[in-house]
């Protein structure tokens, strides 16, 4: 049996949901991309992003191309642990 409490609060948005999911198919993903695939503002992803990569679950890398600003995301090592934990977790509470 499990306790709700095993669920990962950081997971708790569908945005982060989305940009986890999203990372752990794909490698390096950009600002434009995963905000288009998710269909939300820049605001949500530039919030959400940022609670992820504080807990240390995704890379933010800010570079310039040519005269154009780029941010490109990707889960770290331990985001792809505790995602993958909040997954086997909801997959228990479903009883699967």
């Amino acid at each position: 049996m499990i306790k709700i409490n095993q669920l990962n609060k950081e997971f708790e948005s569908r945005v982060r949901l989305g940009i986890m999911s999203v990372l752990m198919v794909n490698d390096w993903v950009d600002f434009s991309e995963m905000k288009s695939l998710l269909e939300i503002t820049d605001g949500n992803l530039a919030s959400h992003s940022n609670a992820l990569e504080k807990a240390g679950y995704i890379e933010v890398k800010k570079e310039f191309v040519g005269k154009k600003p780029k941010t490109s995301y990707r889960v770290t090592q331990s985001g792809r642990q505790a995602f993958t934990e909040h997954l086997d977790a909801l997959e228990k509470l479903l009883g699967r």
